[in-house]
């Protein structure tokens, strides 16, 4: 049932920040999809006793390509898809627990976790190239 409820929220999520960032009310859907996709990746790679940082460039490739299909189909540019696919990923609870760290004068607590932020940050990243370096070298080699 929480595997249930994860998806549920992931999905709500993904939408409310589409909407957040005034994407097309027609790819609302489709945000929200993308993002489950992702989170649901995440969330089995994790269970899968996977490294946070290898689920999270997992999961963010998973969203760069299925944001590239998507924008295909629906003729739309990518960057509404790759919005709010990617917002579940982000590690936004731990940046704030780094802060509340940093304010409460723990600062080797702070660093662990800031460090952990910016490696699961440059992991989404990592993911949405590689996606885009593979888009751009399959569509070369078709012209």
């Amino acid at each position: 049932m929480e595997g249930i409820e994860q998806l549920a929220v992931s999905f709500i999520a993904s939408a409310a920040f589409a909407i957040l960032f005034n994407v097309p009310k027609n790819t609302l859907l489709q945000g929200g999809i993308v993002g489950t996709l992702g989170w649901l990746l995440y969330v089995g790679a994790q269970q899968l006793a996977f490294d946070p940082i290898v689920s999270t460039i997992a999961a963010s490739f998973v969203v760069a390509v299925t944001s590239q299909l998507f924008a295909r189909i629906y003729r739309t540019p990518v960057i509404v898809f790759h919005v709010a696919g990617i917002i579940p990923l982000v590690p936004g609870g731990l940046a704030y627990d780094a802060m509340r760290n940093v304010v409460e004068n723990q600062y080797d607590q702070a660093v662990q976790l800031a460090a952990k932020v910016c490696m699961l940050s440059g992991a989404i990243a990592m993911g949405l190239v590689f996606s885009e370096v593979i888009n751009h070298f399959l569509r070369r080699g078709r012209n």
